[in-house]
C-alpha cells in the first residue's frame, strides 16, 4: 500500500502545493488503493503549461479561464491584463495558483468518493 502512495505522490507532486504534499499523502494512505488512484486520475491543469499560457495571452485573461477561474479571467479580458500590471504578476503567481486550484478539486473529489 504505502508504495503504491508513493508512486502516485511521484507522478502527481507536480500539480500540488508543497505544502499540502503531507495532507494528500495522509489521504491517499487512508484510502482504498483503487479509490485514491480515481482521485489522482482527476484532470489536473499543469502550472507549466498555465505559466506558459500566462506568459503569451495572459493579458487576455487565457491563464485564468485554463484553471478555472472565470471570474478572474473575465476581469483580466476587461481591463487588459490591468493595463500589463495585472498580466506580469500574474506570470509570477499563476504557477502557485494553478497548484492551489488543483489541491482543492482534490479535496472536493476526496470528500465525492
Amino acid at each position: 500500500m504505502d508504495s503504491h502512495v508513493n508512486m502516485l505522490l511521484v507522478n502527481a507532486a507536480k500539480f500540488f502545493p508543497e505544502s499540502s504534499m503531507l495532507a494528500i499523502r495522509e489521504t491517499l494512505e487512508s484510502m482504498d488503493p483503487q479509490k485514491a488512484s480515481m482521485v489522482l486520475a482527476q484532470d489536473f491543469k499543469d502550472p507549466t503549461i498555465a505559466m506558459i499560457i500566462s506568459a503569451v495571452v495572459g493579458a487576455y485573461g487565457v491563464d485564468r479561464f485554463y484553471i478555472g477561474d472565470t471570474l478572474m479571467g473575465v476581469l483580466k479580458l476587461i481591463t487588459a491584463g490591468g493595463c500589463g500590471v495585472w498580466w506580469i504578476i500574474d506570470i509570477f503567481l499563476i504557477m502557485g495558483a494553478t497548484k492551489e486550484k488543483n489541491y482543492q478539486k482534490f479535496v472536493q473529489s476526496v470528500n465525492y468518493y
